[in-house]
């Protein structure tokens, strides 16, 4: 246990001693606070008539609180999953392995340890994206006359959620980056997987209930599912979502079938 935990701190140092873990931070609160405050400005204004919508047809938000707040996990979780993938590729791209591994060759051990690192930045990233949705996104509903719904014990359920979501996805970033360990590739195939291929698989998968069934357990769905609020509920009206307890399990699912296949096929080779 005592050299387990002695790993976690050295995979801590590892992260603490470079700009990528800070610089992707400003990045994701500055990128969420600006999403959730001016969509909660321009949802709140025509939710209250402030603004009305050519044609006269006003679109049904739903609950419009937990949708802004949610911005933090739908739009932000591309951020802790790079950070996870990047502090793994970055120890085959640099080679810091090589010494990891002479001081402890249990590589299970320095694989465990550098997924819960991983997941404490997650819960950590988590923090700063709702710091920056509820900021940002609070006030603008304030300020249009919509109620932030911070007094009620769903948003604060929620906002535990949405901790537990973004962990979960460091730990797939850890597990993409054991699997795929080229710095380049796994940065391209996260966002354009993330950007581009799941939104229209899920957009896809709005227009009937067979295809709608298989898409609810897309990463990004399920983690949706767990936080119980997406941009994607009114974006894919039709789309159908998982339980929270069930999206949680599929995004651990997905963590741990990426390490595994990661740890069989990369990280037990040698280390050049």
């Amino acid at each position: 246990m005592s050299r387990f935990l002695a790993g976690v701190n050295a995979e801590f140092t590892k992260l603490f001693t470079t700009r990528l873990w800070w610089v992707l931070a400003i990045v994701l609160f500055a990128y969420i606070a600006l999403l959730s405050g001016g969509l909660a400005g321009l949802f709140g204004a025509i939710t209250t008539g402030a603004i009305a919508p050519s044609g006269g047809n006003v679109p049904h938000f739903g609950a419009l609180a937990p949708l802004i707040y949610s911005f933090a996990t739908s739009v932000g979780y591309v951020f802790p999953v790079l950070l996870g993938a990047l502090a793994t590729t970055g120890e085959f791209r640099h080679q810091t392995l090589t010494p990891t591994f002479l001081a402890n060759p249990r590589r299970g051990e320095v694989l465990g340890a550098k997924s819960l690192t991983s997941l404490l930045m997650g819960a950590g990233y988590g923090a700063v994206a709702l710091v920056g949705s509820v900021a940002a996104g609070a006030l603008a509903l304030s300020i249009a006359g919509v109620d932030t719904q911070l007094g009620d014990s769903d948003t604060w359920a929620l906002f535990g959620r949405a901790l537990i979501a973004m962990a979960l996805w460091a730990t797939i970033g850890v597990g993409l980056g054991v699997l795929v360990p080229n710095q380049a590739a796994v940065i391209v195939i996260i966002l354009a997987f993330t950007q581009f291929v799941e939104p229209l698989l899920r957009l896809a998968g709005s227009f009937s209930d067979l295809t709608g069934t298989i898409t609810k357990f897309l990463p990004g769905a399920a983690s949706d599912g767990l936080v119980g609020a997406s941009f994607f509920t009114i974006s894919t009206p039709g789309s159908a979502q998982l339980d929270w307890w069930q999206g949680g399990l599929v995004l651990v699912g997905y963590a741990v079938v990426l390490t595994v296949i990661g740890w069989l096929t990369t990280w037990r080779r040698d280390v050049t």
